[in-house]
């Protein structure tokens, strides 16, 4: 099992020495990976949509909704980082325009050496889409697809082109390629059925956030039950499911105190160490292959993050073992 850490680019981890010092204490403890979130600009209203609350409200960016732009962060990330995977966690992929997007995401993989993780989604939030002036929200599940092939497209073919819907190119060149070939590995989010056809057709891992009240995957079985799905998509789609990975991200982790579900069960992911690591046992057993955790005690202290990240390495991963 791999673990990822990271947090909102925003607030108090929007200031270049907090993330500094997240990135490098996170490095010096293990961690394989730095998770990156991604939001561009912040509509003065938002209409109750988010999918992982069960109000659909989203509070996320507090008053201010400041939030650093995700590749510019990778950027910086990978010139004060030796080793850790840098992942966006999830790029919302009709944000951006494709190619740009593509020549970005390969120079960052070029100048840190490999490491970069492709995290993927649609999006949810559509007067983001709106403000940005990009394609229509209603189709950004295939907006998400063809930017994707665009991406693979630069990323392999020595003379790359593409006709699509929404974007098209010939006669160019784009170099220099990403370090990893023949792509940075793209995970693709999302618990929903289109997510998880997204995921069959184009993804090499499958990503979801166990705890969306929509499509809850907060018990093994119910990992158990999505991971089966998603294979069986994938064969329809003709993939060897077995060459597509699992990992997982969680929304609620707390090392001090049990949280409840709704039915008055302890929440995965909350509780004693022991309990914790019981948990990533058993989705690991199921095929996980990485969890990313938000170690966000309190918004406003560095040393608590840092120290629970602490818990977690001298604690809780030796339980788990390899």
């Amino acid at each position: 099992m791999k673990y990822a850490f990271g947090a909102l680019a925003q607030g108090l981890f929007g200031k270049p020495e907090n993330l500094k010092l997240l990135a490098n204490n996170g490095e010096a403890l293990g961690f394989d990976i730095m998770w990156v979130n991604d939001h561009i600009i912040m509509p003065s209203d938002i209409k109750p949509n988010y999918p992982y609350t069960k109000t659909g409200e989203f509070n996320e960016f507090g008053d201010q909704g400041d939030y650093l732009e995700q590749l510019t962060v990778l950027s910086f990330l990978a010139g004060i980082t030796k080793k850790v995977g840098l992942l966006t966690s999830v790029m919302v992929v009709p944000y951006r325009e494709p190619i740009v997007t593509a020549k970005a995401i390969a120079s960052i993989d070029v100048l840190s050496n490999g490491r970069v993780i492709l995290g993927c989604g649609a999006g949810w939030m559509k007067e983001e889409f709106e403000a940005l002036n990009r394609p229509p929200f209603n189709e950004r599940g295939s907006i998400t697809e063809e930017y994707i092939k665009i991406f693979k497209n630069l990323w392999i073919d020595s003379s790359p082109s593409f006709e699509g819907k929404y974007a098209s190119y010939n006669d160019i060149v784009f170099a220099p390629k990403p370090k990893q070939q023949p792509h940075p590995p793209i995970w693709m989010g999302g618990e929903s059925k289109p997510a998880l056809r997204r995921a069959a057709r184009l993804a090499d891992v499958w990503f979801p956030i166990i705890d969306n009240p929509r499509n809850p995957l907060d018990t093994p079985q119910r990992f158990a039950d999505g991971i089966n799905q998603m294979k069986e998509i994938a064969e329809l789609e003709g993939r060897n499911s077995d060459e597509i990975g699992v990992s997982f991200a969680i929304n609620l982790y707390d090392d001090t105190k049990e949280h409840q579900t709704a039915d008055d069960k302890r929440r995965v992911f909350t509780g004693s160490p022991e309990q914790i690591a019981s948990d990533i046992s058993e989705y690991k057993a199921l095929g996980a292959e990485c969890l990313m955790i938000g170690f966000v005690v309190d918004p406003n202290s560095t040393d608590a993050t840092i120290e629970q990240m602490h818990r977690f390495a001298d604690e809780i991963r030796p339980m788990v073992g390899d």
